[in-house]
């Protein structure tokens, strides 16, 4: 319940007051950057718990509102990003979950994928087709297939058609189901309990569905809701997260490493030491980094680096001082040679209960730093920050 965590927030807030006024022992900064960086992580699972179970029920109530269409389906939700994966670079993070889709009965996905390697991100392309229901429609009578409908009926109006509403040139378009879902999800909201103690509003927003939540309290939780189509089997999805700069079409959906990458840091945390720091370590170089040219994302694939070259029983608690120095060690080496390589590409190192495509085994990783050996400027700025830092 979202004012049960209000009150749970305020009362581990009490005991992070009652925490920051103790001794600190100049000698044992480790120690103490370790609580001051652990304080809200505790409220942060929680929360990240109470968001997984609004979604759950809110995507029900839109299964509930969109039964008998020919529109999306929509799966259960999986938590990703920084909340989902034990850290947040900020104060107040936003919860996002990918949400998968999957075509209606009498209609396939055939994706459309660019090189494995491109970079920022591989992005590609949905294209919506109809296959044959005849069988079924003959046995259970509770479909029509419309790829061998009879010509007779080809006008015949049978409501919302997935080509005709989400597509353009028989695409998925990722702004027209962004706006779909939007306006499912505003009508479902009012079938929910919750929606009597709290106050939901919709954000703007092209390729997502962005949300701000408001308990009686005016205390408040952004949540963003991003689609997904599955590759295959695999973890990875093609989403309708923000493309990369000078792709403007709406037809274009963004490959995410979102789902392994918060299955790799479950799979980290049931093998490390209870009190293992590469949270912290992570979370502490995500602020004092922020707003240089080392991305949140830059860092997180140093850090999974690191924990799969190194053992897992150097990162304890009291280790937090030498794995910052190792963080450091490994960020300088990539510098000095203009490269990073991708985590889940072309690299062996990568836990093989992460199902990834097959071509991801395959691939020659690609270089995150390939625009410092392009770009001089952003070179000598790189050297700046890390100097700094």
């Amino acid at each position: 319940d979202f004012n049960e965590l209000e009150n749970s927030s305020d009362s581990s807030s009490s005991n992070s007051e009652d925490e920051e006024e103790a001794p600190v022992n100049e000698w044992d900064v480790g120690r103490f950057l370790m609580q001051q960086m652990q304080l809200p992580v505790v409220h942060l699972a929680s929360t990240c718990k109470v968001v997984e179970a609004l979604l759950e029920n809110l995507v029900h109530a839109c299964h509930v509102i969109t039964l008998g269409t020919a529109l999306l389906h929509l799966e259960p939700c999986i938590g990703v990003g920084s909340a989902f994966e034990g850290w947040s670079p900020r104060g107040d993070p936003v919860y996002s979950l990918l949400v998968p889709v999957k075509p209606p009965t009498g209609h396939c996905f055939r994706m459309e994928l660019g090189a494995a390697g491109e970079l920022p991100a591989r992005c590609g392309r949905v294209h919506v087709e109809l296959e044959c229901v005849c069988s079924r429609q003959r046995l259970l009578g509770d479909v029509q297939c419309l790829l061998h409908r009879a010509e007779d009926e080809q006008g015949r109006d049978e409501g919302p058609c997935l080509l005709q509403n989400l597509c353009s040139h028989s695409y998925l378009d990722v702004e027209k189901t962004a706006r779909w879902l939007q306006l499912v999800v505003t009508n479902a909201w009012l079938l929910l309990p919750a929606s009597h103690r709290c106050h939901l509003t919709v954000l703007p927003s092209l390729r997502s569905c962005k949300l701000r939540l408001e308990n009686v309290s005016r205390r408040a939780l952004c949540i963003e809701i991003l689609l997904g189509v599955q590759e295959g089997d695999s973890g990875v999805f093609l989403t309708s997260q923000e493309a990369a700069a000078g792709l403007s079409s709406s037809t274009t959906w963004q490959e995410s490493c979102a789902v392994p990458e918060v299955l790799f840091f479950r799979l980290v945390a049931k093998q490390a030491p209870r009190d293992s720091c590469h949270l912290t370590c992570l979370k502490l170089f995500a602020h004092l980094l922020e707003g240089t040219g080392f991305s949140t994302n830059c860092l997180k694939t140093v850090l999974m680096h690191l924990l799969t070259i190194t053992p897992l029983s150097g990162w304890r608690r009291g280790d937090l001082l030498e794995c910052m120095d190792e963080f450091l060690q490994y960020l300088q080496g990539c510098l000095e040679e203009k490269q990073l390589h991708h985590f889940f590409l072309g690299n062996e190192k990568v836990p093989k209960e992460l199902l990834l495509p097959l071509d991801f085994r395959t691939a020659n990783p690609p270089n995150l730093f390939q625009h410092l050996q392009q770009e001089p400027e952003a070179y000598a700025q790189a050297l700046r920050e890390f100097s700094e830092l």
